[in-house]
């Protein structure tokens, strides 16, 4: 199972897709930007906060835009300021710890596209052919993807993804020689220097060459809503090539310090759908520039919900906001992550996910803080006990051996499988309560029921330090219960928070509110 990175990592740049601003936030983002936001926490761990930078934000111009724009009776401006301030506000509902949220029409971005635009001009291919040149196109147009479409691209002329005709569209533009760059991207995706994951899309893309690619327009001669070409003022950036570079743009350009020390980087994560922009073009653009590559390109499946695909006519998209008021933020990024493994296909159901959330987080992992903590009261006053030198160590080499599979798998970006790892611990330590009846030592072994009570509070406080990258309030909300300052602990070194036996004797355990309220 391949891991994100094979040397010794000192700094982690994880980015999403900038999403386009012609709708609303749906949990499609969300799970994309939860995803990312789980390794992002999870990296500040290991790396500490100065050396992981982990970067959203938003796509703004297209010709897309201007007419939902028009049709809303709003500038152009005017729209993508809304726009954008929803998916801003979807980020914060979900916790989501982004460093920048970057804008293509701002000007920092802007200034960076056109001094790439500029250098590409000047670039040459691998075969020694101008990068860009110009040349009169023709073809079929989807103005919902933003994209140029083959006829094998299409069923009876209309669009797979939006299920619309195609506009005919003659018009003059600039074209990157992406035909020059095929056998370069196949050498290095093959020698896994491009690396990308799972490996079905990684020979979804090798696919696409063997088949071989064609030059790409790099430019529009009759879409004004989009950055002016620094080389020719009747054409802007195609707005793919424009929101491809707000990976270095928000690094501030190529010069930037933030460049410096973040790029190249290390995961871009994104649906499949756009895997061809991200593993095919954006490589291309890179190399004609001599920049280095991404490490990880990361293309996640598709999911249903109750089986069906997610359409505005069926009335079953689902706004991230209406998850967070139901379940809260911490349950949401949860429920979303754990149903599938990330990069496959899945599907949602609605009262699937209110049983997940009764079983998993209400039962399992809220009823055994409270559980305990309530022992700990009764049975201790509140003091976490002195555990015996011969103790039960019931889960102390399990845990060993979990960390070193909980780290495999949050590299590996299984993120159902690591959290599969921190729930195997929750059930174990209920299974443990059963077995050794606390109720019961408490009236014939104080010594054992000292040990068993230790037990169960030190598992807790690892299963905490697990959940921080995915559940943070609550992981924190955990930790204070058991009588830690969140916020220093985590200041902790990894190998410090992760030993075994750290919680310390004597010290005063709080009652627990319940974590997560039951469904009715």
């Amino acid at each position: 199972m391949p891991k994100i990175k094979k040397e010794k990592q000192n700094k982690f740049y994880v980015t999403t897709p900038i999403y386009y601003v012609n709708d609303v936030p749906h949990i499609g983002h969300a799970y994309t930007t939860i995803a990312a936001d789980v390794l992002a926490r999870y990296f500040r761990m290991m790396l500490g906060g100065d050396n992981v930078y982990f970067l959203a934000g938003t796509d703004e111009h297209g010709a897309k835009i201007a007419q939902a724009a028009e049709k809303n009776k709003m500038t152009p401006q005017e729209f993508v300021d809304q726009k954008a301030a929803q998916f801003q506000m979807a980020w914060d509902r979900l916790d989501i710890s982004n460093n920048d949220f970057v804008r293509t029409t701002e000007k920092r971005h802007e200034k960076v596209v056109v001094d790439f635009m500029k250098q590409l001009k000047s670039a040459k291919t691998p075969l020694g052919n101008d990068c860009l040149y110009e040349s009169e196109y023709e073809g079929l147009y989807c103005v919902a993807c933003e994209a140029f479409k083959t006829e094998t691209e299409l069923v009876n002329g209309k669009c797979l993804d939006h299920n619309k005709e195609c506009e005919k569209v003659k018009e003059k533009n600039w074209f990157l020689r992406l035909s020059d760059y095929a056998a370069t991207l196949k050498d290095l995706i093959e020698k896994g220097e491009l690396n990308i994951l799972p490996e079905a899309r990684k020979n979804e893309v090798l696919g696409l060459i063997k088949v071989g690619l064609k030059d790409v327009a790099i430019s529009r001669q009759n879409v004004k809503w989009g950055i002016q070409l620094p080389f020719d003022k009747e054409q802007t950036a195609y707005v793919w090539v424009d929101a491809l570079i707000n990976y270095i743009s928000a690094l501030g350009g190529t010069k930037g310090k933030l460049y410096k020390k973040f790029w190249p980087a290390d995961v871009h994560l994104m649906a499949k759908d756009i895997l061809k922009f991200h593993a095919v073009i954006w490589p291309a653009l890179l190399l004609a520039l001599g920049l280095p590559l991404p490490k990880l390109i990361f293309a996640h499946g598709f999911f249903t919900i109750d089986g069906q695909k997610m359409s505005k006519t069926i009335g079953n998209v689902i706004n991230p906001d209406e998850l967070v008021t139901k379940y809260g933020a911490d349950a949401t990024r949860y429920l979303l992550l754990s149903q599938f493994g990330f990069g496959t296909d899945g599907d949602f159901s609605r009262e699937r996910l209110n049983n997940i959330y009764n079983a998993a987080l209400a039962n399992e992992l809220g009823n055994l803080v409270s559980r305990v903590v309530a022992m700990n009261e009764k049975y201790f006053e509140s003091k976490v006990p002195e555990a015996n030198a011969n103790g039960d160590k019931y889960f102390a080499f399990d845990l060993k051996t979990d960390w070193e599979r909980y780290d495999f798998f949050m590299k590996s970006l299984k993120f159902d499988e690591a959290l599969g790892v921190i729930w195997e611990n929750i059930r174990k330590a209920n299974m443990y309560i059963d077995k050794e009846k606390p109720w019961e030592l408490a009236k014939s072994d104080k010594h054992q029921l000292a040990d068993v009570i230790y037990n169960l509070l030190e598992t807790i406080r690892q299963a905490a330090i697990m959940l921080i990258p995915f559940m943070p309030q609550k992981a924190d909300n955990i930790l204070e219960v058991i009588g830690f300052d969140a916020e220093k602990e985590k200041e902790k070194k990894p190998s410090d928070l992760r030993e075994w036996g750290r919680l310390p004797e004597g010290q005063k355990t709080k009652k627990a509110e319940a974590l997560f309220p039951r469904l009715t």
